[in-house]
């Protein structure tokens, strides 16, 4: 199989992530998963809206990310909300479990996509945004919309 062949495929996004925080950083990590969480992933049947990452013992879990269970396996079915390990180098936990223990600091997921085959998820750490940040973001989109219709 050549290289050019890689392929990325979306199962979902999180698009309040980069609304509601700042951030700061972003992480591929792999996840452990049971066969059926995997077939479901690839029916495109997940959520990761309410989800977050935390350091647990030296490891990095992902909290409220809902798979939803497989139709066709019977009671060999998988907990749909179970925490699930993230697979990251060695280094890279320690780091953030560092970052995450300072205030202020999370572990949101982005994205959960397969890569090669593989399901990934794209975490990034970030810092929730205030209200003001908010309204400072909403005024600066305005004002760049003002003054692209002045112009063209």
């Amino acid at each position: 199989m050549s290289r050019e062949l890689r392929t990325e495929r979306t199962v979902c996004r999180n698009r309040r992530a980069r609304r509601d925080y700042d951030i700061q950083d972003t992480f591929e990590a792999g996840m452990v998963l049971v066969g059926t969480e995997v077939k479901s992933l690839r029916q495109g049947k997940a959520d990761i809206k309410d989800s977050y990452a935390t350091y647990r013992d030296g490891e990095i879990f992902l909290i409220g990310f809902h798979i939803a269970p497989y139709e066709k396996a019977n009671h060999f079915n998988h907990e749909p909300r179970r925490d699930r390990k993230l697979l990251l180098e060695k280094r890279v936990i320690g780091k953030l479990g560092v970052r995450i223990k300072e205030r202020g600091y999370t572990l949101v997921p982005l994205e959960v996509y397969f890569k090669n085959g593989w399901a990934k998820v794209l975490v990034g750490l970030a810092r929730g945004k205030r209200q003001y940040d908010h309204r400072q973001e909403i005024r600066a989109r305005d004002e760049k919309r003002a003054r692209d219709e002045h112009e063209g």
